[in-house]
């Protein structure tokens, strides 16, 4: 079975953003910076719709960008629904367990949900900005300055709303995230220029 490319950076794309929704709520430390842990697959989801609008055209991009907002949302009411349901009696420690370590997805979940529609749709739109500016030439350009803005956006809006009076030293914490997140963007460059060898001749705006 030949696997179809859009598909597979769709669904990379999708899965990537849901689970860096749930694990974004354990904060860990890199190189003394604070950092949510969805530091370790969020920034590809910049890549994806980098690569799919470069390969695709924009309206394939957008369309990516909605239906990782309509995955992230029936994560969430999942998630919920799961605390929710009564545990069993023998299962009291895991629930809290449960609880504990999901519990604050909700607000971490809306706050992505806002970063993201604001950043992605952001990402998108800059990178066929810069795409146009340059006449389709410096892919390394468009790719690094469409993310380096766009994961500004989503540092900002994100930390800001989801840790605001839970995690000390905010500012750290955003500057931190944004570094690493231009450190991804970088390197992921030469990936980038890889999945976009072979480029498709429609679809293209």
């Amino acid at each position: 079975m030949k696997l179809h490319k859009l598909s597979v950076l769709q669904s990379l794309f999708v899965s990537g953003l849901v689970i860096s929704n749930i694990i974004a709520a354990k904060i860990i430390v890199i190189w003394k910076l604070v950092v949510p842990a969805a530091i370790i697959i969020y920034p590809f989801t910049f890549l994806a719709t980098d690569i799919i609008g470069e390969l695709y055209g924009k309206e394939e991009a957008d369309r990516t960008v909605w239906y990782g907002l309509l995955a992230s949302v029936f994560a969430m009411m999942i998630v919920y629904a799961g605390m929710l349901l009564p545990a069993a009696p023998f299962m009291q420690k895991q629930q809290a367990a449960y609880e504990l370590l999901l519990g604050p997805n909700r607000r971490i979940v809306l706050a992505s949900l806002l970063a993201y529609i604001c950043s992605q749709n952001h990402d998108v739109w800059a990178f066929h900005f810069w795409k146009r500016l340059t006449k389709g030439r410096y892919k390394w350009l468009r790719n690094n300055l469409s993310t380096m803005t766009s994961q500004l956006i989503d540092s900002v809006i994100f930390i800001g709303l989801a840790f605001w009076g839970v995690v000390p030293h905010l500012g750290k914490m955003i500057l931190g995230q944004y570094v690493l997140k231009l450190l991804i963007a970088l390197l992921d460059t030469p990936l980038f220029y890889a999945l976009t060898k072979e480029r498709k001749h429609h679809g293209h705006t």
